[in-house]
C-alpha cells in the first residue's frame, strides 16, 4: 500500500522493537506473527521508512468493526499519490562572465 522498496518498521514505544527488517533473514520469523503477539493494540503507532527512498511514515493503529467482508486493513489519511527517489535540482544554470548573480555584460564603449 505504501510503495516502500526496502521498510523499515518498529514500534515507537521507545523500546525500539523491530518488526520488519530491511535486511534480509533479520525478522522473517515474525512474518507469521499477528500485531497482537507485539501487544499491538487500538491506538499503538508504528515508525516505517526506508532509506531508498528517503521516506518515513508515521502509522497510527485504529480498530474498527466497519470494514468490509474479506477487507483486513485500510489505509485512512494522508498518503502520497507517488512514492520515489526525490528529483534533483536541475544542474544546468545561465551563467554570464563567469558569475550567476544575474549580472548582466558590460556594453560600454570605455569612451
Amino acid at each position: 500500500k505504501f510503495a516502500m522498496v526496502a521498510p523499515d518498521v518498529q514500534i515507537d514505544d521507545g523500546k525500539g522493537t523491530i518488526l520488519i527488517s530491511s535486511e534480509e533473514g533479520e525478522t522473517e520469523a515474525n512474518n507469521h506473527r499477528k500485531l497482537s503477539d507485539f501487544g499491538i493494540r487500538n491506538g499503538s503507532r508504528l515508525q516505517a521508512d526506508d532509506f531508498l527512498q528517503d521516506y518515513t511514515l508515521l502509522i497510527n493503529v485504529l480498530h474498527s468493526e466497519d470494514l468490509e467482508k474479506d477487507v483486513e486493513f485500510e489505509v485512512v489519511g494522508d498518503t502520497p499519490e507517488k512514492v520515489g527517489p526525490k528529483p534533483s535540482e536541475p544542474t544546468c544554470k545561465n551563467i554570464t562572465n563567469g558569475s550567476d548573480d544575474g549580472a548582466q555584460p558590460s556594453t560600454s564603449t570605455g569612451k
